[in-house]
């Protein structure tokens, strides 16, 4: 099922409108990133002021240039940290598009649903950016205790986050928020499991990119396959 949703969903890369989620969310996560280093900046200017006293120094002029320079090369390096989860949040906005396109090509016979109104997805991104964001730097800690399981434990976690949202983005749009996690939780190790081989390009630069496209386009076909199993069983 996994590998199958996931051949489907990678045939159906050059979509325009997959192409179309994936440059809004690309260009909305370079603006947030520049904005909140332009602000990371202004604040430690703020907190510094133009200059300074020093013990045995006496006032010094250069301490807000060095503050800034560095928290300029601070938020570069966070920027490479954060440019996945952000990018994966602020394009889980738009989700919803590509969803509709594999629905449009490989299950043509469904009734249209109305589109996530803005609010509710708003919310949503920044609940799973919150999520994502605050569980990869706790797992921080993780990956300095066992070093070399870090790889796996960064696949494992961000498996389980990315599955968790793909899955319900795609089956709330067709069955709803309660029904979802009921189906959600009677599937829960085999999304997880295509949530990890999601996760694992995440490491690639560039490609970790396309992640969030291809996570929605391969959840929305393990939904329909699990939906029908699920029905099957229940008749």
């Amino acid at each position: 099922m996994i590998f199958q949703s996931f051949s489907l969903a990678l045939g159906q890369l050059g979509d325009r409108r997959f192409r179309r989620v994936l440059l809004l969310g690309l260009a909305l996560t370079i603006l947030l990133l520049i904005a909140a280093s332009a602000g990371f900046v202004w604040l430690i200017g703020a907190l510094v002021g133009d200059d300074a006293s020093l013990p045995f120094v006496g006032e010094v002029t250069w301490l807000s240039d060095l503050a800034s320079w560095t928290s300029i090369l601070l938020m570069m390096v966070l920027s490479v940290f954060l440019m996945v989860p952000v990018a994966s949040a602020i394009t889980s906005m738009f989700l919803d598009e590509v969803a509709q396109a594999v629905e449009d090509k490989h299950y043509p016979g469904l009734p249209k649903v109305p589109g996530v109104p803005f609010g509710d997805a708003l919310r949503d991104t920044v609940n799973f950016l919150g999520v994502l964001i605050g569980a990869n730097i706790l797992a921080l800690l993780l990956y300095v205790m066992f070093a070399p399981m870090a790889p796996f434990i960064f696949w494992a976690l961000n498996g389980f986050l990315l599955g968790r949202e793909y899955f319900m983005l795609a089956a709330m749009r067709r069955i709803g928020r309660t029904r979802a996690k009921q189906l959600r939780a009677k599937y829960s190790s085999t999304i997880w499991l295509a949530g990890t081989l999601m996760a694992i390009p995440l490491s690639i630069p560039l490609v970790n990119l396309v992640i969030p496209i291809l996570g929605a386009a391969t959840f929305t076909h393990i939904f329909h396959q699990v939906q029908a199993r699920a029905e099957g069983v229940a008749n």
